[in-house]
């Protein structure tokens, strides 16, 4: 007899005969059997797994039937079924020419009735414009979720209509940005979407308003660690960024500034001091600040924390 001793579950936690936690799983019998007093707890048990075996990954992948996980990032949430395009049966044989035009003729009306109104026609085309922006900025899977999810509710709230489909899908995407506390700005998402930085502004407020959605401000950390991935500077250099931020931070120098200005400086002044400089010029085109700014801000840190640097 194959058993097995398990930890009990709430509902077989005791044997209500004897009363003893000492529970065992018989799966040839497909019974629960109390291991003190022999007594049956539950009987006729279903084997929720698969009814085929496999012994390594390979067969495993070939004969598991189940599909990719559902997505908010496609229209129908992933759960229809596509027909293939080999045009092979079951057994891999090559079907016959009558019967490739009429799978041609079921695929091409398949694909049709997966959109079947005007909704999901806006969901199908938003969806991938969403997926568009999200691929051109390299953002994460859990952003692509996120926006997805934002333009669903402002669909079924009915605050598309009116406006453009382009403007609020990157106003969705940059409220997934910073619900997310991934540093972008809206001239970012410009760039990606080809819409005006205005009308994402004006898209991304109505979304607020109508969603209420509390958006916390961007941190100047999370600026710093973009710019260094973009300037390809080592881990010490940001590392002696964050440093130099937090003590900023603790003499209240960060207040009134913007985020970017600030960072840029840091970032500046970090390269200096651990002999990978960058230059004024290519940090304010990554941070999308004046060399000015960066000048002031820079100026005013090494003047209050006290460095000394050798320009």
């Amino acid at each position: 007899m194959k058993a097995e001793n398990t930890s009990p579950s709430p509902t077989t936690r005791r044997c209500p005969e004897c009363g003893s936690n000492r529970i065992m799983k018989d799966y040839e019998s497909a019974e629960i059997v109390c291991m003190g007093c022999g007594y049956v707890v539950v009987a006729e048990l279903t084997n929720q797994g698969p009814e085929w075996r496999a012994f390594d990954a390979e067969q495993r992948a070939k004969r598991a039937r189940a599909g990719a996980p559902a997505t908010f990032t496609i229209h129908d949430k992933g759960l229809s079924t596509t027909i293939d395009w080999h045009d092979r049966d079951i057994h891999g044989q090559s079907l016959p020419h009558g019967e490739k035009a009429q799978i041609y003729r079921l695929r091409k009306w398949q694909r049709r009735i997966r959109v079947s109104d005007a909704t999901e026609r806006n969901l199908a085309f938003a969806l991938s414009e969403i997926s568009k922006i999200a691929n051109s900025l390299n953002l994460p899977k859990h952003i692509l979720e996120t926006a997805s999810v934002i333009y669903r509710k402002a669909v079924k709230e009915r605050l598309v209509r009116g406006r453009s489909i382009q403007g609020v899908t990157a106003a969705a995407i940059y409220v997934a940005c910073r619900q997310c506390g991934l540093a972008r700005t809206l001239e970012d998402i410009s760039h990606a979407s080809t819409v005006d930085k205005k009308e994402i502004a004006r898209c991304y407020r109505f979304l607020l308003k109508q969603l209420n959605y509390f958006i916390p401000p961007v941190k100047t950390s999370q600026y710093i660690t973009k710019f260094s991935n973009q300037l390809t500077m080592q881990g010490n250099v940001e590392e002696a960024a964050h440093k130099i931020l937090f003590v900023a931070k603790e003499l209240k120098l960060t207040s009134g500034r913007g985020p970017t200005g600030i960072a840029a400086a840091a970032s500046y002044i970090a390269s200096v001091l651990t002999g990978e400089r960058k230059t004024q010029r290519e940090i304010a085109e990554i941070a999308q600040v004046t060399e000015v700014t960066i000048r002031n801000r820079y100026k005013e840190l090494v003047e209050r924390l006290q460095f000394t640097i050798y320009l």
